[in-house]
């Protein structure tokens, strides 16, 4: 992909503890962002920022096989439906598509092809602009439309079809002779920018809220109750591809897509074939600079293999087909001024350093604050302690160029010298805590500095609390931030237990919590069931709301498949305690995916005793289930799977999806704990250590003997 600045530590240098930890980071982040933008219409970063945020996810789980998540971005597509319309199950599922960032991008994408079905020169493409609208599938039988259907997490949409016939682009009945019993057409639903403007302008003079871009009110304009609204709202729907089909008028991308136009159906005029990586480029870079003049949004271009029976051939990898990539148009930057640098404290005592800007608008959206990383970054040294920037310092006053792109916020990328004011002077990086005055200390080889104040310190307790009662935790509904807050804020819950024990102290209480403001006696009620349902929870699920620094979902999981129940596991981090040659830290450091810097983390948490202290007491008050078995009837559910060798009926990539799917854990190494070898011609390395520790070799034949081909 193109060169772009990443707030990362590059992928090539991640530890496996910190890849894990990143990973889940990402998860839990895209997630928010997913919920957003398919549910909320309402997104808070910029296509190039969520894009730069799964390639980050994407780039590690290539170096880390072996952590990707159940949850990650790249398992899954949108987000669930909201619950606001009926849903629909897609008969088809609606996936989403790899994306490229850089001409080798493209050509990787075509090698990837060219090589997987063993051609001799590059096959044919269709190419079309990526329309940034709302996805829809349509539901055709006997050429009637029966349902109109939003895509939302992929396999399970939003049931829109009284708003969908109000639509202009689209047919109630599909036009010609010998159509086919079943057809669902999927296209993009979009505004144009001269409609968007005129939308905006009537809703300003109604005194109601405006959109941000024509994406959110095209999202918005369908997903309204009243299809009457919808109607007035002149959204506009390209068609381009298909669902299911109970038969097939086309054996091409581009024959089905002038079949779909001939049903009656608009698609894009620009669409073309292209012969080759140079046509297909030069046809990105011609909608590139045609972009502004389409009067719609684009976010980039659209390959796909144009013959139908090759994507057969190399069908679907998670969540994307293996035969179609979108090339995304680069991040876009804007100029600014720091008008001051603030310091936030996180949940672990981090330090981060955030630019408050002069308001900028950048790809629609109005930035204020970007990120400033670390100390490092702010005097112009990077991860690697080389310069970044020509080695050039960021200072208050100073104008900057910044960029929606790789992080939460955006990020300044450069200083613009010739306009740094004389009073400016290099910035002076806190060396204690902002919030409750500790010191601050920056650990050897770490960028980070970070307060010692641990429990004591306000930012912390209350960030820990949240992590605590977080989805991927606790997950306690209606114990969110603000009401973490403001429990803290009146000394009502300082610490996890608290939560367990506040229905009791309610009833002694002379202020009862239904008396409070934005409270009330259902919002308790409520509240105080939610807190009991989560007196059982999985041994997992509370070794991550711990909040120890380094673990995240994969490592909690780790560990609690390890030690298996609370007791144990509680006996081996107090054994550990004694050191890095005790037995019980060894054991720990065994554990596949726990280092010793994940090790450390945790001992640290245990050794001290007023997070023992915490911990006792919130397990008096609930009850710890042991880690989930895998659940699968397969032979090889729970077995871990090392493939080596050449595979002669299946691809590597189509072995391990197999594996995985049949609840196998696939392995890049061998060890004593592998369960099985699969062996194919030419393996080497691998098959001897397979010997050397006992481990069961396969054959291909034996191994999909034993799944069931």
């Amino acid at each position: 992909m193109a060169k772009r600045a990443y707030p990362f530590t590059p992928t090539d240098q991640l530890t496996e503890e910190q890849a894990a930890a990143e990973l889940a980071r990402l998860a839990k982040l895209i997630a928010e962002h997913d919920k957003r933008y398919y549910q909320q219409d309402a997104p808070t970063i910029s296509d190039a920022e969520y894009d730069a945020l799964r390639q980050r996810n994407n780039d590690i789980e290539a170096r880390f096989p072996e952590l990707i998540r159940k949850d990650s971005p790249s398992q899954r597509v949108g987000a669930a439906p909201t619950g606001r319309f009926k849903k629909v199950r897609h008969a088809v599922p609606m996936l989403s598509l790899d994306n490229a960032f850089s001409d080798q991008d493209v050509a990787d994408f075509v090698d990837r092809v060219v090589r997987f079905l063993k051609l001799n020169e590059p096959p044919v493409f269709t190419a079309e602009p990526k329309i940034d609208g709302l996805s829809l599938s349509l539901r055709y039988e006997a050429g009637k439309l029966v349902t109109g259907a939003t895509r939302g997490d992929g396999a399970e949409g939003e049931d829109v079809t009284a708003n969908v016939k109000t639509l202009h682009d689209i047919p109630h009945a599909l036009k010609g002779r010998n159509v086919p019993d079943v057809v669902e057409i999927r296209g993009e639903v979009y505004m144009t920018h001269d409609d968007f403007i005129a939308l905006n302008k009537r809703q300003a003079e109604a005194d109601e809220p405006v959109y941000a871009n024509p994406r959110n009110s095209a999202a918005g304009s369908l997903r309204q109750k009243d299809p009457a609204i919808t109607a007035s709202r002149k959204l506009k729907f390209f068609a381009y591809a298909w669902g299911e089909m109970s038969a097939m008028p086309a054996d091409t991308q581009a024959g089905m897509v002038e079949w779909i136009e001939a049903r009656g159906f608009s698609i894009n005029p620009l669409f073309k074939l292209c012969h080759s990586v140079d046509a297909m480029l030069a046809f990105y870079r011609d909608i590139e600079q045609r972009r502004a003049a389409l009067g719609y949004d684009i976010d980039g271009v659209v390959y796909k293999l144009n013959r139908l029976d090759w994507q057969q051939r190399l069908g679907f990898v998670s969540r994307s087909p293996r035969w179609a990539i979108a090339h995304k148009f680069p991040a876009e930057k804007a100029t600014t001024v720091v008008n001051d640098i603030d310091i936030q404290v996180g949940r672990t005592g981090a330090l981060t350093p955030v630019a408050k800007l002069e308001p900028v608008t950048v790809g629609g959206v109005v930035v204020q604050n970007a990120t400033l990383h670390n100390e490092d970054y702010i005097k112009g040294i990077g991860n690697d302690g080389n310069p970044i920037r020509g080695g050039t310092d960021i200072r208050i006053g100073d104008t900057v160029i910044i960029q929606r792109a790789g992080d939460v916020i955006p990020q300044v990328v450069d200083v613009v010298l010739e306009k740094r004011p004389k009073s400016a002077r290099p910035y002076e990086f806190p060396k204690t805590c902002p919030v409750c005055g500790s010191h601050a200390v920056r650990e050897e080889g770490e960028a980070v500095r970070r307060c010692t104040g641990g429990l004591i310190c306000p930012a912390q307790q209350v960030e820990r609390l949240r992590h605590f009662v977080s989805r991927d935790a606790f997950d306690i509904e209606g114990l969110g931030e603000k009401q973490v807050q403001a429990f803290y804020n009146d000394g009502l819950v300082m610490e996890p237990a608290d939560i367990f024990t506040l229905a009791e102290r309610d009833k002694r209480a002379t202020k009862k919590l239904a008396d409070r403001e934005g409270l009330g006696e259902t919002s308790v009620r409520n509240l105080f069931a939610a807190i009991e349902e989560r007196r059982k929870i999985p041994l997992n699920k509370l070794i991550y709301a711990l909040g120890i620094r380094h673990i995240g979902e994969t490592n909690a999981r780790l560990i609690a498949r390890h030690y298996g129940d609370v007791d144990a596991f509680l006996e081996g981090m107090t054994a550990a305690g004694a050191g890095p040659d005790s037995e019980a830290y060894r054991e720990l450091t065994n554990i596949g995916g726990i280092g010793e810097v994940v090790a450390d983390a945790i001992v640290e948490f245990f050794k001290e005793k007023k997070n023992r202290e915490a911990l006792d007491r919130l397990l008096e008050q609930i009850e710890v289930e042991p880690m989930e078995k895998v659940k699968s009837d397969s032979p090889v559910a729970g077995k871990t799977v090392v493939f080596t060798g050449s595979l002669e009926k299946m691809t590597r990539n189509e072995a391990k999806a197999q594996a995985e799917r049949l609840g196998a854990k696939v392995a890049g190494s061998v060890s004593k704990k592998t369960d099985y070898v699969v062996a194919g011609p030419g393996a080497g390395s691998k098959l001897a250590e397979a010997q050397k520790h006992g481990v069961t070799v396969l054959s291909e034949d034996e191994w999909l003997a034993m799944v069931g081909g």
